[in-house]
């Protein structure tokens, strides 16, 4: 085991386990590796923010953690279930019931109020309208706008809309949140006030992941990972964030396969462990479309 799962898995129960994960895209006949073979322990209640430059595989990150993929390789525990295997169906299931998301647009309805945004997907889900409009508002008091509840969109600021959209994060008391640049769209003193409500939501026992950009919303995290080419370049652990204690664990990073290979950048094992994947997992899939083919003619 690597010296940073070690780390992480130390003093707490794990919710999130990925192991030698790798996410590969087939370009063509080319094979694009995006997440190149991460272990990450996350324990329950832990804020982790994930930086990294434009095209380290953040986002790819983001949809195999938030089960809107699955990996090309390796296995992701998430709560003790693995979800590297699970059907699109099984991973709708586990997203709704174990993540919130909070993205850096906030995908309000410009014709609904505040509170009709954060009671609509509860609505979708078989709410009464007047248990779902009840719930909405005491998730709006939350987030410190008792006062805009009845604003829409276009009445309120990006912070106030953005904190909206974190409401609507927690309709199904998510024991985690992902917010990718949930920072990214608003002006200093809006950007303060979410990460205030983030982390008092952390405060409350949430685990929360970032992706961000913004350097004060990453310094605020107990432990920040920095990604580079799908690998993490760097762990950095804060000890005591408070008194400004901070630790830093640098890795090396893996080993460059020989060149003329079109699995340029990995590690030949790796390469070769990835090529086999992929072969299986096409070769199921070609199945699994035949059998269907033959029921439905």
């Amino acid at each position: 085991m690597k010296e940073h799962r070690r780390a992480e898995q130390k003093g707490g129960v794990c919710i999130l386990d990925m192991h030698d994960v790798w996410k590969v895209y087939l370009m063509g006949e080319v094979e694009v590796p995006a997440i190149r073979g991460i272990d990450m322990c996350v324990n329950q209640g832990e804020y982790i923010s994930i930086t990294g430059p434009s095209g380290s595989g953040k986002s790819t990150l983001l949809n195999l953690v938030g089960c809107l993929d699955t990996p090309t390789a390796g296995q992701i525990m998430l709560g003790g279930i693995d979800i590297s295997i699970l059907s699109e169906d099984q991973l709708a299931s586990v997203r709704r019931k174990m993540i919130g998301f909070v993205f850096q647009s906030f995908n309000l309805i410009p014709s609904l109020t505040a509170r009709e945004n954060v009671a609509l997907p509860m609505r979708f889900d078989g709410w009464s309208k007047g248990a779902a409009m009840k719930r909405a508002g005491k998730l709006l008091d939350l987030v410190d706008l008792t006062d805009r509840m009845d604003f829409k969109p276009t009445e309120m600021s990006g912070g106030q809309m953005q904190r909206v959209a974190i409401a609507r994060s927690l309709i199904n008391e998510p024991q985690m949140i992902l917010a990718d640049e949930p920072t990214g769209n608003l002006d200093t003193q809006s950007g303060a006030k979410v990460i205030e409500v983030l982390e008092n939501l952390h405060e409350k026992g949430i685990t929360l992941i970032t992706i961000t950009h913004d350097q004060k919303m990453a310094d605020r995290a107990k432990r920040r990972l920095h990604l580079v080419d799908g690998r993490f370049a760097e762990i950095e652990k804060y000890a005591d964030h408070v008194h400004g204690i901070r630790g830093e664990v640098k890795f090396d990073k893996a080993v460059e396969a020989k060149k003329g290979t079109k699995y340029k950048g990995l590690d030949l094992n790796h390469a070769n462990h990835i090529k086999k994947e992929i072969k299986s997992r096409t070769n199921n899939n070609n199945k699994a479309n035949k059998t269907k083919n033959n029921k439905t003619s």
